[in-house]
């Protein structure tokens, strides 16, 4: 695990190490263990390592016995000790017991194929020196990111976007169409970036940067897809077999590493499958990490502890429980640098904060990230199940039921407003297609919303989202669900917030039930299936009915998030009202203060849930003063917590991008 970055001169000129060395300096985070560069003429490559593998010989850049093929790599190969093993019967020689070396003996066996022979998560480079090429490539589900960066004479990237804006001549800007993605979705959809000229790789893409001929070329291609056909012909008991079956294969793989190992535990399904894996194949006692938070009642909704003790207990492990009240004014600007790009989702705070707790005992963490949408897990998948029911009501009731939801209150941190909020928004989108219900869904804002807020819309561009349905092929609806969310919302959201806030710490997390193996599977099978009669995960769970206990399994469904729209209307109130007040958001250039005055207002007085359109403009803020302005985050905190305190003297006036 680590970060990688490097450059190639389209117009032949030579890399020099102190741009490499820039680009790492500032991602040392990812990597405090060891650091190395390799530079042949125009191109450079380099990396900063956090050891896991081969402490001692695993080193990087890796080169071949002749010096023709290096490589830096991202992440983990988790099956490099069987492919290592057919290398060698086909005569390669390894010279470390690292997996990014099964990478480079793997590519000068197979080519660009090798991609399709690794089971990992990674990002890498290649320079094949023969060719005079680069090749650089993402994993098939886009658990580690990627950015790039390309202009008239060089082409550049790296695992965080800050290493490129450390290149000479890199201006900061924010890309207008890339903000009206993130207002309507809360999170900026590959291949785009809210920093204008750098873009995102996409999952499971490879980029290949050619100089042996008369002119540079370069090209990019996608390597994998999730399948598009459910199988119908194997029963409902071979499914539970196969589930099974395929989650302990993928947390045993995951496990292999040579520094201790634990896993987070929030008692829900997934992590708990995950931990119920990893105690049969630990020979001690697994170490577990969950967290809840302090505070009233909007907190305790939060607090899964008793769920994730109870687990914990069941299968023995060494629990670590930590409770906090944090100091979300300070934390905000430090995340916000981390994560490069703006989110609104505010399971960023918790990964962080369980990261660093985490990070005390063990330098590699399992999750269980992607079971949601493997398995039909999220609530939002059962919009066409209820749809169904309710368009099939006389039209009087239906116009009852729409009038009377239209006036429900929106509080998402009191239970029973919880439960008003989602019928509301249920209410409302009963009767629209099944692609759009589900944008309403997903979105922070409609797109008439976001238009309604930006002072001067871009031109339009392509939408990303109804771009992912026209891609998902399947027949079957919930599995078209999870093909749109694979493409959007898991890499650029939520794999993107788990990647950045635990190497914010210099933790690796592992996602094993994004195993490529158990996602094809899961992709096959039948979504009433995976959903039956309004019960999410149906299959998963009947697949763990003999390892988990039926109040786990059973229990309520919760996010893995904060009391963030409580948060909004106390501790962070000021903050909020200082920094999208009229004045500073016009500084901006972007967004209309009157639309955002009455987002803040409408959230304060509880007229509506604003919880992650307030947070994607609070955050939107912070990260423009930090990557425009060019402050410091710990600067930027410092005001913060000077503006909670109620003070608004000393305030810059933002530069305009």
């Amino acid at each position: 695990m680590c970060g990688i970055h490097g450059l190639v001169q389209l117009d032949g000129s030579p890399v020099l190490p102190q741009w490499l060395s820039a680009m790492g300096d500032v991602t040392a985070h990812r990597g405090p263990d060891d650091e190395g560069q390799h530079i042949d003429g125009a191109c450079g490559i380099a990396m900063r390592r956090l050891s896991i593998i081969d402490l001692a010989g695993g080193h990087q850049p890796i080169s071949n016995a002749d010096g023709s093929l290096t490589i830096v790599c991202n992440g983990e190969i988790y099956n490099y000790r069987e492919l290592r093993d057919e290398l060698r019967a086909r005569g390669h020689v390894f010279t470390t017991g690292s997996d990014s070396e099964t990478l480079l003996h793997g590519y000068a066996e197979w080519g660009d194929e090798v991609v399709q022979h690794l089971n990992g998560m990674f990002d890498f480079a290649l320079w094949d020196a023969r060719r005079r090429r680069l090749l650089i490539g993402r994993d098939r589900l886009g658990v580690k990111p990627l950015y790039v960066m390309q202009d008239g004479r060089r082409l550049a990237f790296a695992t965080e976007a800050k290493a490129l804006l450390k290149l000479p001549g890199v201006r900061t800007a924010l890309d207008r169409e890339a903000l009206a993605e993130y207002l309507h979705l809360g999170y900026v959809p590959a291949p785009l970036s809210l920093f204008k000229g750098i873009r995102k790789l996409p999952p499971a893409t490879l980029l290949a940067v050619e100089l042996g001929g008369a002119q540079p070329q370069v090209r990019e291609w996608r390597w994998w897809r999730l399948p598009a056909r459910v199988d119908r012909s194997v029963s409902e008991d071979e499914w539970v077999r196969r589930i099974r079956e395929g989650i302990d294969r993928a947390v045993h793989l995951q496990m292999v590493s040579d520094v201790p190992i634990g896993a987070f535990l929030s008692g829900g399904v997934d992590s708990s499958a995950v931990v119920a894996a990893m105690a049969r194949h630990s020979p001690q006692p697994l170490r577990t990490y969950a967290i809840g938070f302090e505070g009233g009642t909007a907190e305790q909704l939060y607090n899964e502890l008793p769920y994730a003790r109870r687990v914990a207990q069941l299968f023995g492990t060494e629990h670590h429980e930590i409770v906090v009240r944090p100091d979300v004014v300070g934390l905000l600007p430090r995340l916000v640098w981390h994560l490069d790009e703006p989110i609104a989702d505010s399971a960023f705070i918790t990964t962080y904060l369980v990261s660093e707790f985490a990070r005390r005992d063990v330098k590699v963490i399992l999750s269980g990230v992607g079971g949601d949408e493997l398995f039909g897990g999220y609530r939002r998948y059962l919009g066409g199940h209820y749809a169904q029911r309710f368009n099939a009501l006389p039209g009087w009731a239906r116009r009852v039921a729409s009038a009377t939801a239209s006036r429900l209150p929106a509080d998402r941190h009191r239970k029973w407003l919880n439960v008003a909020r989602l019928a509301k928004g249920f209410v409302a989108s009963a009767e629209m297609a099944a692609d759009e219900r589900y944008r309403s869904y997903l979105q922070v804002l409609a797109r008439d919303g976001v238009a309604t807020l930006l002072l001067d819309a871009p031109p339009p561009g392509e939408d990303r989202l109804a771009a992912a349905f026209a891609m998902a092929g399947s027949d079957d609806e919930l599995n078209r669900l999870f093909a749109v969310d694979a493409e959007t919302q898991l890499p650029d959201d939520l794999l993107l917030l788990t990647d950045k806030m635990s190497m914010a710490v210099s933790l690796e997390c592992r996602v094993p039930l994004l195993d490529h193996e158990l996602v094809e599977l899961a992709a096959t099978i039948p979504g009433e299936l995976k959903v039956r009669g309004g019960r999410l995960k149906h299959l998963m769970k009947r697949a763990l009915g003999d390892q988990l206990p039926d109040d786990i399994l059973n229990r309520a469904k919760r996010g893995f998030g904060t009391p963030m729209g409580a948060w909004l209307k106390k501790e962070l109130l000021a903050v909020v009202r200082a920094l999208l007040a009229p004045e500073v958001v016009r500084s901006r250039g972007w967004l209309r203060p009157e639309a955002v005055d009455a987002l803040v207002q409408d959230h304060a007085a509880s007229r509506s849930d604003g919880t992650d359109a307030l947070l994607a403009l609070l955050n939107l803020e912070v990260w423009a003063r930090i990557y425009l302005d060019g402050r410091d985050a710990a600067d930027v905190a410092d005001e913060l917590h000077t503006l909670a305190a109620g003070k608004r003297a000393g305030l810059p006036t933002p530069i305009a991008a």
